[in-house]
């Protein structure tokens, strides 16, 4: 009897990359000329991360990300991080008014495109921020920015 080797099929793997890529430009172009605004402004960063079945450990983003295995850190709630950033105040400008939408866009497209979603600030004053989550493909998703606190 002859063995019928199994090749994994194309198009299912050409789907999932598909997917991937849909998830990190929809998100790229969601967050295209956002900043986040803390004592200085600085972008977000759409990164896909290394393939793997669980999410990265604490251990495991701060190697991927160049930051010492000591560097103070800690988890964070998505919902928290962007709850100012998301709500009307009475002082907003028309401009202001459109910022927040945008920021209530990008946080209605994690909660509904990534699963498995952790916040993490990492460092003092100046802060790196990861929002990390799966999309629908199993690709593992970082969104990041810094935040300065003195």
């Amino acid at each position: 009897m002859s063995q019928v080797e199994v090749s994994p099929d194309p198009e299912s793997s050409s789907s999932k990359q598909i997917e991937e890529e849909f998830a990190i430009n929809s998100l790229k172009t969601i967050v295209e000329g956002l900043t986040w605004m803390s004592e200085s402004d600085y972008p977000f960063e759409v990164l896909q991360l290394p393939d793997r079945t669980a999410p990265p450990t604490i251990a495991e983003l701060l190697q991927l990300t160049g930051h010492d295995a000591d560097e103070p850190r800690e988890e964070i709630s998505v919902q928290n991080f962007f709850a100012l950033a998301t709500q009307p105040q009475d002082w907003h400008e028309a401009e202001d008014t459109q910022r927040m939408q945008r920021f209530q866009t990008l946080l209605q497209w994690i909660e509904q495109h990534l699963s498995n979603v952790k916040g993490y600030r990492v460092g003092t004053i100046e802060i790196d921020v990861y929002i990390i989550g799966k999309a629908a493909s199993g690709a593992w998703i970082s969104l990041s920015t810094k935040v300065i606190e003195t």
